[in-house]
């Protein structure tokens, strides 16, 4: 009897968990993992570089519901979709969701950036960053900003009869990023660290094998050397300010070297200025050009809507003396150059998705999502809802005329509520600065009528937009 009672005690705990198994199982998403590991990774990535990325999720959605399961880049994943969920991902408490990204995002930007931390980790790093990166502050850079576009626009469109927008607008966002996260000056050293970083970028959304061959392992070999080159500019720079007193508001780094805690230390390590500096750089450089290629050309395709920002820029510029830098004031003015970015935003959402890491077991939608596991939510599947956005298809800025009117979290090129990005000012600034000069130096057209593009992760045009341009006679 002993014996029996015994091997009952010890198959109990067993048998509880299989149960307890057997109905988180039932409560799980519907939706299959595929191959192991590699799951619908490359699935996706190949409707991204196709242009049919948004048509995989609706046909995941007819298929499975709102909500499905399925394998993303090594991880269990559930993919969301809607404004209740772009709600829940900005807004969850950081106790239950987490920012940390798929592994190749985190090991190739680093796991000190503000897309890994949470709680008291990610307020302290985030309200350094805004410290640099808010409006107030941002006011004194405008100058150096509109300096870097006249330089650019010289040495790389005036003489010219045909350019490719997109690979100078990424030259121009990565000379902004050098000047004013750096202050580090034309060069070799810039030239260098444009060619890894464009390396390290490349593999940011990749299946994370990392095997010589790889665009993962180049993309990680490419990132040591970015973090090698920013520990440089930080020594410097930490010289420059505490043995020659440079001022703290000179460039990002210095910035962040110099915020200090009530008992005077230096509130980030090392290693969360090299991270969210590398993030910066990133998100700087690619939303931007992107944002800017793309309002070039539907400007080439929307005649009426590109007459109304030429009208509004003529008037600022009519309004400067020769040679004046646009000024704080002057962005101010440009409404609607902005609502057509905000279009442009809506339409071709330069961040395709984004990830966020369970720290608990949730129940989200009437189903189970398990601790560790990944969420996985797409910003143009609000964007383009017709119910939401009517006629969606249609560039039409009058959208934004009133954005109140826009239901919140529908909208989400820049993220929502507490988790908005950091950098959505510095991207205004920039792409009206940009804007500016393009509309009142050049007129353009299209090289190729092929509407389509691909994403790898951020859209790119075909041929990376080819235009003819003539030069208009300054007012």
């Amino acid at each position: 009897m002993n014996i029996f009672f015994a091997l009952f005690l010890f198959l109990l705990p067993i048998f509880l968990l299989l149960v307890r198994r057997g109905r988180s199982s039932q409560s799980l998403p519907p939706g299959s993992f595929g191959i192991p590991f590699i799951g619908q990774s490359l699935s996706l990535l190949w409707a991204m570089r196709a242009n049919t990325a948004e048509r995989w999720l609706e046909e995941r959605v007819k298929k499975y519901g709102p909500i499905s399961k399925l394998r993303l880049f090594g991880k269990p994943t559930v993919f969301i979709f809607g404004q209740a969920a772009n709600k829940f991902v900005f807004t969850s408490d950081s106790s239950m969701i987490s920012n940390q990204q798929v592994q190749s995002v985190r090991m190739i930007l680093g796991d000190r950036s503000l897309l890994e931390l949470s709680g008291e980790d990610h307020k302290r790093v985030r309200d350094s960053l805004v410290s640099f990166l808010k409006p107030e502050s941002l006011k004194q850079y405008v100058g150096r900003m509109d300096g870097e576009v006249r330089k650019h626009l010289e040495m790389n469109w005036e003489g010219k009869q045909k350019v490719t927008v997109l690979p100078l607008m990424k030259t121009l966002t990565f000379d902004i990023i050098c000047s004013l996260l750096f202050g580090l000056e034309r060069g070799a050293r810039r030239d260098e660290f444009v060619k890894y970083f464009q390396e390290m970028i490349d593999g940011m959304w990749s299946v994370p094998v990392n095997l010589p061959f790889t665009r993962y392992n180049r993309s990680l070999r490419a990132s040591a050397m970015v973090g090698e080159m920013v520990k440089d500019l930080i020594r410097e720079k930490r010289v420059e300010f505490e043995q020659k007193g440079a001022s703290s508001h000179q460039d990002l780094i210095t910035c962040l070297l110099s915020i200090r805690d009530k008992d005077n230390k230096q509130v980030l390590s090392e290693n969360e200025i090299v991270h969210n500096v590398m993030l910066v750089m990133v998100a700087g450089h690619d939303t931007s050009s992107v944002l800017i290629t793309f309002i070039v050309r539907l400007l080439a395709n929307n005649p009426t809507v590109y007459e109304n920002i030429l009208r509004e820029q003529e008037e600022i510029a009519k309004s400067k003396a020769s040679g004046e830098f646009i000024t704080w004031e002057d962005l101010a003015k440009m409404k609607y150059t902005w609502r057509v970015a905000m279009e442009t935003l809506r339409m071709f959402p330069p961040i395709f998705g984004g990830f966020r890491t369970t720290l608990k077991d949730i129940e989200y939608g009437g189903y189970l999502i398990p601790k560790g596991w990944q969420i996985f939510w797409a910003s143009s599947m609000t964007h383009m809802d017709g119910s939401i956005f009517q006629d969606p298809a249609k560039f039409d800025p009058a959208r934004f005329e009133n954005q109140a009117s826009v239901p919140p979290y529908c909208f989400v090129p820049f993220g929502g509520g507490p988790r908005i990005c950091p950098g959505y000012e510095f991207a205004r600034i920039e792409t009206l600065v940009t804007m500016h000069y393009l509309i009142t130096r050049f007129t353009w057209k299209l090289c190729c009528n092929d509407d389509s593009f691909s994403r790898d992760p951020m859209p790119v045009p075909t041929q990376g937009l080819p235009i003819q341009i003539w030069p208009r006679k300054l007012v």
